[in-house]
């Protein structure tokens, strides 16, 4: 393991979580993957001899444990309880880059499996209807495709080709816009009623489609920060008297609901 040779806390923390990719990993076996492949499917460009390694590295450091799972020769990745401690701090550090770092999606950044999957690990069982139903998503722009989504109570598949059922409802939407949605830099009532995603079904599933998912963790940040910088440009371009642009902010956020 690198050392950075210094007693000191935040220099042992970065010593077991800093290397590229680690934080990720957490944040998936946080989001609920437990095997290999899905791992994998979490983090696409990450290699399989890296990604070995790096859960070796977590394994050692006590932040997970191997389990065998309900299937003969299936590993299960665990998080102790060391590594769900981690959540706040994988918060934190989505927080930090949603105040200062993050804004619309580069061309790069869009990709359409991986925006499904992460749907499919924020389904909100309670809130689907009974029996099976699948989603399509026409995804529209530079890397448009079409995927689908079949919702069984607690038990979830993203698929990139047809499942084989008939979809129950049509999600038509650019990815990018999707993808803003999920993070809160949009909200997905104003993107429907601008006509930026468009719902096709029965009635009672496009009302409840938003209701199904958890959407980002990270949602209410986003929308605070959202809220912030509306608030902002309503400012008058000219503070009047000894009224400090400073101080008229904290003014605007003390008046804030």
């Amino acid at each position: 393991m690198f050392s950075y040779h210094q007693y000191c806390p935040v220099a042992r923390a970065c010593e077991i979580l800093a290397d590229r990719w680690t934080p990720l990993i957490v944040r998936e076996l946080l989001f609920g993957s437990r095997h290999f492949n899905e791992l994998l499917r979490g983090l696409p460009g990450i290699s399989r001899s890296l990604l070995v390694a790096r859960l070796q590295h977590l394994e050692d450091s006590g932040v997970i444990e191997r389990h065998t799972g309900a299937r003969p020769n299936v590993t299960e990745y665990i998080l102790t309880g060391a590594g769900s401690d981690l959540a706040d701090v994988i918060k934190s550090l989505g927080t930090w880059a949603i105040k200062w770092a993050f804004a619309d999606p580069k061309p790069d950044e869009l990709n359409p499996a991986l925006f499904l999957w992460k749907m499919h690990q924020r389904v909100d069982h309670r809130e689907l209807p009974p029996g099976r139903t699948v989603v399509q998503f026409n995804l529209t722009g530079r890397k448009g495709r079409t995927l689908w989504l079949v919702l069984v109570a607690r038990d979830i598949s993203s698929c990139l080709k047809p499942p084989g059922f008939d979809s129950d409802l049509i999600v038509r939407a650019d990815v990018s816009v999707l993808y803003r949605v999920w993070a809160g830099l949009i909200d997905y009532h104003t993107a429907v009623r601008r006509g930026e995603v468009v719902l096709e079904g029965p009635p009672a599933l496009v009302r409840a489609f938003p209701r199904w998912f958890m959407w980002s963790p990270l949602v209410d940040v986003a929308q605070a920060c959202r809220e912030r910088q509306s608030r902002r440009r309503r400012l008058p371009a000219v503070v009047r008297g000894e009224q400090s642009v400073a101080a008229a902010l904290k003014m605007a956020d003390q008046q804030s609901p």
